[in-house]
């Protein structure tokens, strides 16, 4: 997604290293948080929706999902996906290891 940050309008915050955090960084990998400048933290495809909307590329997805039954579309893939991302992470590692190996 930095990538695709064309103009440097996102902040993209690792939590790892963050000090003055709102939230329970445990919290915080579970799910994707977004914040705009003075509105509340979202988390889920709100977050997604939020900072796709930031992103020249993305902009149209983030319009999209300002309409409520096409968030909640995107919050119910969300979950899904949630389920195997630990599953596909690993794989990922793996893959990227034999890489390095070879």
């Amino acid at each position: 997604m930095k990538r695709l940050d064309w103009f440097g309008k996102v902040a993209f915050i690792d939590i790892e290293v963050a000090t003055n955090c709102p939230l329970d960084p445990q919290v915080l990998l579970q799910r994707l948080h977004a914040q705009a400048p003075g509105q509340p933290i979202v988390n889920g495809a709100a977050a997604f929706a939020l900072l796709w909307r930031h992103l020249p590329l993305l902009r149209p997805l983030g319009e999209l999902a300002r309409i409520p039954i096409v968030l909640r579309i995107l919050e119910r893939l969300y979950v899904r996906f949630l389920r195997v991302r630990p599953r596909l992470q690993l794989w990922l590692t793996r893959k990227s290891q034999r890489r390095a190996g070879n």
